[in-house]
């Protein structure tokens, strides 16, 4: 019996996801120079001939990824925008964080690879790098403006609110970077130490 339309397509997605998390693998572990197409094929466990139906390039393959990644950093600034407590948005936040550090490298992979985008197009900035930078600045901004919003209501320690976010984001950049180095030895820091830095102690998260 032929495949119906949905089953080509259901076909098609489980396939980009194979080459997605391949690719992703290796760009991080092996970085993008040193991975060829041949090495992506391989490790998705399909023909480079099919890899070639879907991207015609490396480049192309992984300018896909950095747009997924930045696609989730922009629900991120959607989400802290929203009417809960900041200490509930940014106490759920940062439950998700552990939760895929411990399950699994997908979240890892995708902020290395961001980094390694705005790195290489430091040189040469595209208008993929500007809108990373943008929407990164969006980002800052709308987590700052969050913990400014839980200082107010008491939820928050006193602090320069940017800066706490800058640290935020830099210690989970850090995170990312050493799970990746350390493999079975790393040790992923509890959410209460995440947000020591950040949230005043006998205030419940709602």
């Amino acid at each position: 019996m032929p495949r119906t339309k949905e089953q080509f397509e259901e076909m098609r997605n489980a396939t980009r996801a194979k080459i997605h998390a391949a690719a992703m693998q290796l760009f991080v572990h092996q970085g993008f120079g040193s991975t060829n197409v041949q090495d992506i094929a391989d490790t998705a466990g399909i023909s480079i001939g099919l890899l070639y139906r879907h991207y015609r390039t490396k480049d192309q393959l992984f300018h896909e990824l950095v747009d997924f990644a930045v696609e989730g950093l922009k629900r991120n600034i959607a989400y802290f925008e929203s009417d809960l407590s900041p200490k509930t948005l940014l106490a759920r936040f940062v439950d998700e964080i552990y939760t895929d550090f411990m399950n699994g490298e997908e979240l890892v992979n995708l902020l290395i690879l961001i980094n390694q985008s705005m790195f290489a197009g430091a040189g040469t900035p595209s208008k993929q790098h500007e809108e990373i930078l943008q929407v990164n600045a969006r980002l800052l901004d709308a987590t700052a403006r969050l913990i400014r919003k839980g200082q107010h209501l008491g939820e928050f320690r006193s602090g320069d609110a940017r800066e706490m976010a800058v640290f935020f984001y830099a210690s989970v950049q850090g995170l990312a970077e050493m799970k990746v180095l350390l493999k079975n030895s790393f040790a992923m820091p509890s959410p209460s130490v995440l947000t020591a830095f950040l949230f005043r102690e006998g205030v419940d998260v709602s």
